[in-house]
């Protein structure tokens, strides 16, 4: 595992990227392929949904890299797409598979990204923000996101995620 960064600025990102990736998968453990799909008539993005564009933040992370790696259903989730009625999404086991596939690209690009990177500035549909922007906002969404799987697990009835 690497431990420096080429910027001492996204140092502290890595801590919260490597907890990021352990708890994907423990926050989508032995829930119900069924249950993914569940909104629990509301407005609210699925579980499915949530796993998906949190597996497609990291693909877009490690572009980057130029991998050329793309997530297997990424006609779902591409260009920020949202929730999409009576759509099966794929499986849990087929999300695990593209977050363990992609992470370590999208940690190399985080540890690899140099200070001049850092503050580019990226047109982001009318917004502007520099590549560290980017990284600190992409970051606090895997949290907001794993979060939102836990809270679901909770009201569908399953255990709380566990940390350890």
């Amino acid at each position: 595992m690497e431990l420096l960064t080429a910027s001492t600025r996204t140092q502290s990102f890595i801590t919260l990227f490597d907890y990021h990736t352990g708890f994907f998968e423990k926050a989508l453990d032995g829930i119900a392929e069924d249950d993914m799909h569940t909104r629990l008539n509301t407005q609210a993005n699925h579980p499915a949904w949530i796993a998906g564009s949190l597996v497609q933040q990291r693909f877009s992370m490690a572009s980057e890299t130029g991998s050329g790696l793309v997530q297997t259903r990424e006609d779902l989730f591409k260009n920020n797409q949202g929730i999409k009625e009576d759509v099966r999404y794929p499986s849990i086991a087929e999300y695990v598979l593209d977050w363990n596939k992609i992470s370590p690209e999208a940690r190399h690009a985080l540890v690899t990204i140099e200070d001049q990177k850092l503050e580019t500035e990226l047109d982001m549909g009318g917004m502007k923000m520099t590549y560290y922007e980017l990284i600190s906002f992409t970051i606090y969404r895997e949290a907001s996101m794993i979060g939102q799987l836990a809270l679901w697990r909770r009201l569908l009835g399953y255990p709380a995620l566990k940390y350890g």
